[in-house]
């Protein structure tokens, strides 16, 4: 079970509230969040934008990464986008810690579409792992 002041910082994102991303779940090593997708959402052939659901994957990584206290930042990402989604489609995000060191962690994380479970883009990645912690 998570601490509930980490859970409270991590819910604080602003980019996530900017999105309009909704941080559903925190535990240790691992979170989901999700979003509908607007008009404003999409790119010029009509799709959603690649940058939002990498963003959305990002959010993801940020809250499981975080979700030990200890400050987490992104070493790397490396993000295959599979499937277009479009106006109306939820998105969901989630990240799972693969491996936890003491200086590194790295994190698998999935983006589906819920209502058909289609599997929109995958992405891994790293973070260094502070000494200092923020709660």
């Amino acid at each position: 079970m998570i601490n509930p002041e980490i859970a409270a910082h991590i819910r604080k994102d602003t980019y996530a509230k900017m999105l309009g991303a909704t941080i559903e779940a925190i535990e240790p090593g691992y979170s989901r969040v999700s979003l509908v997708v607007t008009e404003s959402m999409l790119n010029f052939h009509g799709m959603t934008h690649g940058g939002l659901v990498f963003s959305l994957g990002d959010v993801a990584f940020a809250a499981a990464s975080n979700s030990h206290g200890k400050i987490a930042v992104a070493l790397n990402v490396a993000t295959s986008f599979l499937r277009a989604t479009g106006v109306g489609d939820h998105l969901v995000a989630e990240a799972k810690e693969v491996h936890l060191g003491n200086a590194t962690a790295l994190y698998d994380i999935t983006v589906t579409e819920k209502t058909c479970g289609h599997l929109v883009a995958k992405s891994q990645a790293t973070v260094y792992r502070k000494r200092d912690t923020f709660v």
